[in-house]
């Protein structure tokens, strides 16, 4: 299972953020699109960082409310751990568990074409197990 064919099953669509607009804006995407981050980009498409609900609850714990009106590039979350097309899904849902996050924008010559989460990789082992039970149970019938 690469990170190519779980892209292909959910898509490639990736919510995104500029690191110019405010958190205030940033928190508004997110509950409109119901998600818990997004990936912030510049007008070339390159991941600048990633922005997530704890980083703009972090910021406004840390300095109120007026913290909303500061721009996304000053709470967002770097460097971002990425990966590719080609990779393995056990090499990405290893790099998540190592780096404690939950997403990884998958970028193609330095540009975002799609992002997997952690509950898409599990998804896709899980579809994996049962496929592989089921073909040794057929196997074990026939024998």
């Amino acid at each position: 299972m690469t990170v190519a064919r779980i892209l292909a099953a959910k898509g490639r669509d990736v919510v995104t953020t500029q690191p110019h607009q405010t958190l205030a804006e940033a928190a508004a995407l997110l509950t409109a699109r119901n998600i818990g981050a997004a990936v912030v980009t510049d007008a070339q498409g390159r991941v600048l960082g990633m922005l997530s609900e704890r980083d703009i609850l972090h910021a406004v714990g840390t300095s109120g409310a007026a913290a909303l009106d500061d721009a996304v590039s000053k709470h967002m979350t770097t460097p971002v751990v990425t990966t590719e097309e080609d990779e393995c899904g056990h090499v990405a849902m290893e790099k998540m568990t190592v780096r404690r996050c939950r997403h990884l924008p998958v970028v193609v010559d330095e540009k975002l074409v799609g992002i997997v989460s952690i509950g898409d990789v599990v998804k896709h082992r899980l579809e994996q197990i049962e496929h592989e039970f089921q073909a040794m149970r057929d196997y074990i019938a026939t024998a």
